[in-house]
């Protein structure tokens, strides 16, 4: 029987227990496996050092076959956790070209789409709170 999510788990060393975690982790708690570094320049700009990857965002791929590459994302996928980007691609046997699939924390931020509401309010609220801990 598949065992709901535990709120109360809170670490293990055991690679199956984390693989079960992130599985059966809810779309709230999912999204912030979704999170990659931000740019020295934007960590300056946003004073963050991270920001959850949206699609249209410009990100560097920072390990892997691709490392260097500098592409756009287009799509977000939070079922298998993954990101695909612009012109990342693989041939397949047939001579299809399909995306490949990167995972979030092997990318930086370079530049963050800004048009999101709701992202635009996660930045200023961080701002703000900044502000307020330097007046005390």
């Amino acid at each position: 029987m598949k065992q709901l999510f535990s709120r109360s788990w809170v670490k293990s060393k055991q690679p199956r227990k984390q693989r079960k975690y992130r599985h059966n982790a809810p779309k709230h708690i999912r999204q912030k496996f979704m999170h990659a570094n931000l740019s020295k320049e934007l960590r300056e700009k946003y004073n963050r050092r991270s920001l959850p990857v949206r699609k249209d965002d410009k990100v560097k791929v920072m390990r892997g076959k691709f490392k260097g590459k500098i592409a756009k994302v287009t799509e977000v996928n939070l079922k298998t956790l993954k990101v695909y980007l612009e012109g990342v691609t693989r041939k397949k046997v047939d001579g299809k070209e399909v995306q490949v699939p990167i995972q979030p924390s092997n990318l930086q931020i370079i530049s963050a789409a800004m048009d999101d509401k709701k992202r635009e309010k996660l930045v200023k609220r961080k701002k703000a709170k900044d502000k307020e801990t330097e007046g005390k």
